[in-house]
């Protein structure tokens, strides 16, 4: 079966601009067109395609993401190549977990902060500190001031 570019898009997530985009972009060279220049897309294109998105939406650059395709596109002997480059990527995509990771304990410790009965009473002393520590070091301070 084969899809025109709006149903590709709908069957994808993607918009037809985006489709389009992914072709100027050489994301899509497995993608057919038909006697008049229309793009049709079949079941084994959308597959490939999550995977671009999948990869894109993990932050792989898009010459990385090509690169890949190629390797797709190019047959079996590029399984080593494409093991190296997703696993590089993989190992990237853990890292920035880590990091959104330790982010959202700090928000979550925050929120647990200001959620706290004595939130007003805790945020005082900190400005107090703070100011404290900016008058002895010579500093402006910028603190909210309740004079």
């Amino acid at each position: 079966m084969t899809y025109t570019i709006k149903q590709a898009a709908e069957k994808s997530g993607l918009s037809a601009s985006s489709l389009r985009y992914y072709d100027k972009k050489g994301l899509l060279p497995f993608v057919s067109r038909n006697r008049i220049g229309y793009r049709d897309f079949t079941d084994s294109d959308l597959k490939l395609i999550h995977t671009i998105c999948c990869l894109k939406n993990t932050g792989m650059k898009i010459r990385n993401i090509r690169r890949y395709v190629n390797e797709v596109m190019a047959g079996p002997d590029t399984i080593p190549d494409r093991v190296k480059l997703l696993g590089e990527h993989r190992a990237a995509v853990l890292d920035e977990q880590r990091k959104i990771a330790e982010n959202l304990s700090e928000i979550d410790n925050k929120l647990n902060r200001y959620r706290d009965p004595d939130a007003i009473k805790k945020v005082n002393t900190d400005i107090k500190n703070a100011t404290e520590e900016k008058i002895s070091e010579s500093l402006s301070n910028s603190y909210f001031n309740n004079n």
